[in-house]
C-alpha cells in the first residue's frame, strides 16, 4: 500500500454511520470534506478531537466543508460517544479497517516500548473534486480546528 501524497484522489469509501445509515465518498461529490482518522472512543485524546470539530461544526458548515470521523469501533460504541458529547457529525466504524488501510493510517505503533498495530491518527482535507488537499499527521487534539484554519488558510 503506497502512502496516500497531498493532490492524490482520495480513495473511494463506503461506511455505516452510528444511527446505521450508509455514508461514502460520493455522498460529498461537490462538497469539501474534513475526514478524521482516530484510535478509540471515548479516550481522552479522541474525545478531545471530536468536541473541538464538533463545538466548531458550524464554522465548518458555513465555510462549506462537511466533518466525518472514522475509527474502528462499533456503531453502537460510535453511537454511545456521540450521544454523550453532543457531536454533531457522522462517525464511521470501521470494524474490518477497509478504509483505515485503504487511507494508510493503520499500522504499527508503540507505546511503552512494545509494538502493536493500530489507528495512526490522521486527518484529510478532501476538496469538491475528491481531491486530498492537505494531510495532517501530527493532530493537536484539543485546538485540531485552529490547526486546520491555519493550514489551508480559511
Amino acid at each position: 500500500m503506497e502512502l496516500l501524497t497531498e493532490g492524490a484522489d482520495a480513495p473511494p469509501f463506503e461506511g455505516k454511520t452510528q444511527d446505521g445509515r450508509t455514508l461514502s465518498l460520493g455522498d460529498f461529490k461537490g462538497k469539501k470534506l474534513i475526514l478524521y482518522f482516530y484510535p478509540k472512543d471515548n479516550t481522552p485524546g479522541c474525545t478531545a478531537e471530536a468536541c473541538d470539530l464538533s463545538d466548531n461544526y458550524d464554522f465548518w458548515l458555513s465555510k462549506g466543508y462537511e466533518v466525518v470521523g472514522v475509527s474502528p469501533d462499533s456503531t453502537s460504541s460510535h453511537q454511545k460517544f456521540a450521544e454523550k458529547y453532543g457531536l454533531r457529525f457522522n462517525l464511521i466504524a470501521d470494524t474490518e479497517k477497509k478504509m483505515l488501510k485503504d487511507y494508510g493510517v493503520w499500522g504499527e505503533k508503540i507505546n511503552y516500548g512494545k509494538s502493536y498495530m493500530g489507528v495512526i491518527r490522521t486527518t484529510f482535507v478532501i476538496n469538491e473534486r475528491g481531491i486530498i488537499e492537505k494531510i495532517f499527521k501530527k493532530v493537536d487534539t484539543k485546538k485540531h480546528t485552529e490547526q486546520i484554519v491555519k493550514e489551508i488558510k480559511i
